[in-house]
């Protein structure tokens, strides 16, 4: 059986405390004799390095023949010419426990010395260690792969276009082409670059072709679509792990093609939508965003302007049932209701104290919050006591059920903590909503006639305005509004009206 043989200092002067490089290999070597096992030149380090750092050259050589399974055993001078850091050596030794890998130290046992023993009692209580083991583990993983010319793992090597071979080895933990996937990612950056289909056009070809989706749906979304032309893996960036299925070319068209519609759509836009961004649709809960129609009557060109679902296109397969909403009739009935809210000075009067009671309860809470941490951290210094009581070897029982108690009594807190933080927080935007509203209602006891579009949407925003239109229109926001005026906005072909409940609850 192998034996690797590790010896560290952190000075080239060790010498007056046995520890030097050479006192440690020998005995190091005499102890794996003693043993039987086999000493190897190749698999014996000597490293000048800090014990307080994992990320240590010749370490990772060791770590890395442990991961491989090429030594069966690790021989130590002492666990400090391992790692000075007990988390540092806990992820170590769980290392050598995966591989089977057996660890000796030649001048004590790791149950007997100090900071065995402090192991053994205290090895489950920092939570530091886990997050640290994971982030170590992790990042190292992924920059050994990605050195290697592999990818880095997880689920985003799957790409539409290609099939992932996963695994360590040679040729795999990479992309390799799956040709028939791959002219179909030609195929639609073609459409879309060189025969300058619309995003929705190439939706329509590719359900027309009966072509199923990456995720085997029948119906593509525009979304996937965008992914795929935006996506800089198909053109080969990642390197060897990715190989190219279309051109940098095409890749960089695409990308500016995007670019120039967006400056397009921006220049084109007809008006401006009083109730983008607050208006939702009640049936399934998206957004409604302007939309634009030109009809040719005997008069000439009518045009009309419409708020409607984004969910509601025929390219999906169940298309949401909402209507369109003439935004000339909706807006302003909306808008109407906000207004006779804040020209309402008992009403107003009634949510700015109630906001400000919400806000005044702050001091109380941050209060807490402060008591909670001070708590806290009396726990943190009493698990530090408690790892002295480990080193001068208090009875195992005692530690680990004092250890136990401090662990649920910080959990507790931690929980009691996050509450009170949430409450913080709520206390903080009711201060902020109070100072909006009272900034809203200045404006708009000064000039409310005169409003510019800008002025209405800070109103909206202030009041944390939410509509939802579907069979009627409900109104939600920090203020009540008690009237219900009649929209006969909806559009449609018996042009039927709706009511508009308005709930303005705080």
């Amino acid at each position: 059986m192998k034996a690797a043989i590790y010896c560290r200092v952190s000075t080239d002067n060790q010498e007056a405390e046995g520890t030097s490089l050479d006192s440690q290999l020998k005995a190091c070597q005499d102890k794996a004799q003693e043993l039987g096992y086999e000493i190897n030149k190749k698999y014996t380090i000597r490293e000048t390095y800090s014990g307080l750092s994992l990320d240590r050259p010749k370490l990772d050589q060791l770590r890395q023949w442990v991961r491989d399974k090429e030594v069966d055993v690790v021989v130590a001078y002492t666990l400090d010419r391992l790692s000075r850091n007990p988390v540092h050596f806990i992820i170590l030794q769980e290392e050598l426990e995966r591989a089977t890998v057996r660890l000796i130290m030649v001048t004590e046992t790791i149950d007997s010395s100090d900071m065995g023993r402090l192991i053994t009692y205290i090895k489950g209580f920092a939570a530091k260690l886990e997050a640290e083991k994971i982030k170590e583990r992790t990042s190292r993983g992924r920059r050994m792969r990605i050195a290697s010319g592999k990818l880095a793992g997880g689920k985003a090597n799957y790409l539409f276009g290609y099939d992932y071979i996963p695994g360590r080895g040679e040729g795999e933990g990479i992309r390799r082409v799956n040709e028939e996937q791959a002219q179909l990612v030609r195929n639609i950056y073609h459409w879309f670059v060189e025969e300058q289909l619309p995003l929705d056009r190439v939706v329509y070809h590719l359900r027309d072709l009966e072509i199923p989706s990456p995720s085997g749906n029948p119906v593509w979304h525009r979304a996937t679509i965008y992914k795929m032309l935006t996506n800089p893996a198909y053109c080969g960036i990642a390197g060897k792990a990715t190989p190219a299925i279309i051109d940098q070319g095409s890749f960089t068209k695409a990308k500016e093609r995007f670019k120039r519609n967006k400056e397009l759509a921006s220049r084109n836009v007809k008006r401006d939508y009083l109730l983008r961004g607050y208006l939702y649709c009640q049936y399934c809960g998206r957004r409604l965003h302007g939309e634009f129609k030109s009809y040719q009557t005997k008069d000439g060109t009518m045009e009309y302007f419409y708020y409607k679902c984004s969910n509601s296109s025929k390219i999906y397969a169940d298309p949401c049932p909402s209507r369109l909403w003439r935004a000339d009739r909706l807006e302003p009935l909306v808008w109407q209701e906000v207004k006779s809210a804040l020209a309402n000075p008992d009403l107003i009067l009634v949510g700015l104290e109630t906001l400000k009671e919400e806000a005044d309860e702050a001091n109380s809470y941050l209060s807490e919050l402060k008591s909670i941490e001070g708590r806290i951290s009396e726990l943190d210094k009493q698990q530090e006591q408690l790892l002295q009581w480990a080193l001068k070897g208090f009875p195992e029982s005692t530690v680990l059920q004092e250890n136990e108690r401090i662990n649920q009594d910080r959990e507790r807190l931690k929980q009691w903590k996050t509450e009170v933080e949430a409450k913080v927080e709520e206390c903080k935007q009711a201060e902020m909503d109070s100072d909006s509203i009272a900034k809203a209602c200045a404006m708009a006891r000064e000039n409310i006639r005169g409003f510019s579009l800008e002025d209405k949407r800070f109103t909206l925003e202030a009041l944390k305005i939410k509509i939802l239109a579907g069979d009627k229109i409900t109104i939600h926001g920090v203020l009540p509004i008690v009237s219900t005026p009649s929209i006969p906005g909806r559009a449609s072909s018996s042009q039927a009206s709706a009511r508009l409940r308005s709930i303005f609850c705080a």
